[in-house]
């Protein structure tokens, strides 16, 4: 973004200017973000970055400076545009969560502020705030569509290992008594081999698939700071998996198995390799992303540990204004023909023209 598009706003004696991602880093953003509580391995400048490089759509860095021009806050922030459908402003598209970090309330208002007045000046239909939330309990759980499930880690893998109920250990053990073995690596051939995996699964799934690009992107940009779990059965990737690393918090946006082979157990020992690695490399938290209370992913995840937690997702009209909640929608017949119809393609087919598709989904 050239110097003639640069935004500048000021609220209370807070300074938040609207830079490119290079002037970003420079002004210490990814640094920031490593040391702020809620920040995420998806609040890195190499999120917005490689939505940039893969599929096109705009990042917006937003930097809340105080009075001495010290960092007081960030905000990712995508302009997500649809052909005929116009655009609409994610933070952040492609995950559960993103939203503003700040040193106070000051600086999440205005970076909050200046976030709706580009929305204003740029045109929009609004902007989603992909906000975490806090722990809920078993009644409050029973209200919400979706939760975050979040884990936390002890000192070591062997006392994560001793803390998991002797059901849970045993089918850890059955995966590996089966032949498999598992590894933790940022090699760049990694990317290929859960690729094949990744999008094997989600066209048996019915869903378009990300492009190859995107994950290869993500790699570039992450560095160390994403690695990659595979489960092997002999010389076949059978499991794979992708962890981000934020400080002394993981998260898993994506793992996927071979539905062949997942009477060996696989995904035990994928989300097992990548639990221990990021424990024994000193994490303390593990997001396991967001799923429907009660549903199958929702129980695998809460038998590793995992509990709930709300996801105050915010929509705000291009005047600020909250968004009223929306209702549920009985969707579930148009969404299963869909899902037939996708998994009724050619995997190469769906593989080369999923991508095209799937960057018009911010979810």
């Amino acid at each position: 973004m050239g110097a003639e598009e640069k935004f500048v706003s000021s609220t209370d004696d807070v300074e938040v200017v609207s830079t490119g991602i290079e002037e970003a880093r420079a002004a210490g953003w990814d640094d920031y973000v490593s040391r702020h509580p809620d920040g995420t391995g998806y609040h890195y400048l190499a999120w917005l970055q490689s939505i940039s490089e893969a599929y096109g759509h705009r990042p917006w860095c937003l930097v809340a400076l105080s009075p001495g021009g010290d960092l007081a806050g960030v905000l990712p922030l995508c302009e997500f545009r649809i052909p005929l459908l116009g655009a609409h402003w994610v933070s952040l598209p492609f995950c559960d969560l993103g939203g503003p970090l700040a040193s106070s309330h000051k600086a999440a208002a205005a970076l909050r502020e200046k976030a709706v007045e580009l929305t204003r000046q740029r045109g929009g239909k609004g902007i989603n705030l992909r906000l975490p939330g806090e722990p809920v309990d078993d009644q409050e759980e029973k209200t919400l569509a979706k939760v975050s499930m979040i884990c936390a880690l002890p000192e070591s893998s062997d006392a994560l290992f001793k803390s998991y109920k002797p059901k849970l250990r045993s089918q850890i053990r059955k995966a590996e008594k089966n032949g498999l073995r598992g590894e933790v690596t940022s090699r760049i051939d990694a990317i290929d081999a859960f690729y094949r995996v990744f999008s094997v699964n989600m066209h048996r799934l019915g869903s378009p698939v990300h492009s190859l690009g995107w994950f290869q992107s993500l790699q570039r940009s992450y560095g160390e700071r994403m690695q990659t779990g595979l489960v092997w059965h002999g010389e076949t990737v059978v499991g794979a998996g992708i962890v981000l690393i934020n400080g002394t918090r993981a998260s898993i946006p994506w793992a996927s198995t071979l539905a062949e082979f997942n009477r060996l157990a696989p995904n035990m020992l994928l989300y097992w390799t990548l639990l221990a690695h990021v424990t024994d490399g000193g994490c303390h938290t593990f997001d396991f992303g967001r799923s429907t209370p009660g549903e199958g992913t929702y129980r695998f995840k809460k038998q590793w540990g995992a509990e709930p937690h709300a996801l105050n997702w915010l929509d705000l009209k291009p005047d600020g204004e909250p968004e009223p909640a929306r209702k549920s929608q009985q969707t579930g017949g148009l969404r299963n023909l869909l899902e037939a119809t996708w998994r009724r393609l050619p995997l190469p087919v769906a593989n080369l023209i999923g991508p095209g598709v799937r960057k018009y989904v911010s979810l």
